[in-house]
C-alpha cells in the first residue's frame, strides 16, 4: 500500500455494537504501522440503539477526519439497515464488507465479538502487518477479553471469503 494515498474506512451500525471500539482499534494499528491518522466520531442514544458512525482515515499526511460523501474505501457495518442507509459513503470501486455480518453469525457465538470478527475479514485487504493489529486489540482491550478477541481476530483475518 502505498503511504502517500489515503485510505478511507467508514464504520457504522448502532450503539452497543462496538463500532467505535472497532474504529479506534484499526486507528491505532494504523498509527502502529506509521500512517499518520484522523478519525471522527457520530454516535447517538446508544441504550435506545441509535445510529453510530465513524469516519477513519489514514495515510502520509491527513488533514480532515471526515470521509466525504461517496469516497470511502470500505464500508464496516455492523447492522445492515445502518449500512444500506450509508453506503453513499461508499465510493463505486470500494468495498462493502456488509455481507460478511452472515459468516460473522455463523462463527462468532457471542455478538459482542461481531466488531473484532469484521475488524478481522477487513485486517486482510490493508497493508497492515498482523502484529500492528495484535498489538492495537491489546492496548484497547487490555485484560477484558484480550485472549478471545484476539483468537476471534485471528480467525476472522485467516478464514477465506
Amino acid at each position: 500500500m502505498n503511504k502517500s494515498r489515503t485510505v478511507n474506512i467508514f464504520f457504522c451500525g448502532t450503539g452497543g455494537q462496538g463500532v467505535l471500539t472497532a474504529a479506534e482499534i484499526c486507528g491505532w494499528a494504523a498509527i502502529f504501522e506509521g500512517f499518520h491518522v484522523k478519525k471522527s466520531e457520530v454516535h447517538g442514544m446508544a441504550q435506545r440503539g441509535g445510529s453510530v458512525e465513524s469516519h477513519l482515515r489514514f495515510g502520509e499526511r491527513v488533514f480532515s477526519p471526515l470521509i466525504p460523501m461517496g469516497e470511502a474505501d470500505f464500508l464496516v457495518a455492523f447492522y445492515r439497515q445502518e449500512g444500506r442507509r450509508l453506503k453513499g459513503y461508499l465510493k463505486p470501486a470500494g468495498l462493502d464488507l456488509t455481507d460478511e455480518l452472515e459468516n460473522a453469525a455463523k462463527i462468532v457465538h457471542e455478538k459482542k465479538y461481531m466488531n473484532i470478527f469484521l475488524l478481522g475479514v477487513l485486517s486482510r485487504h490493508l497493508s497492515i502487518k498482523e502484529a500492528s493489529w495484535l498489538k492495537a486489540v491489546e492496548r484497547v482491550f487490555r485484560n477484558k477479553n484480550l485472549e478471545e478477541n484476539k483468537k476471534i481476530f485471528c480467525i476472522a483475518r485467516g478464514a477465506a471469503l
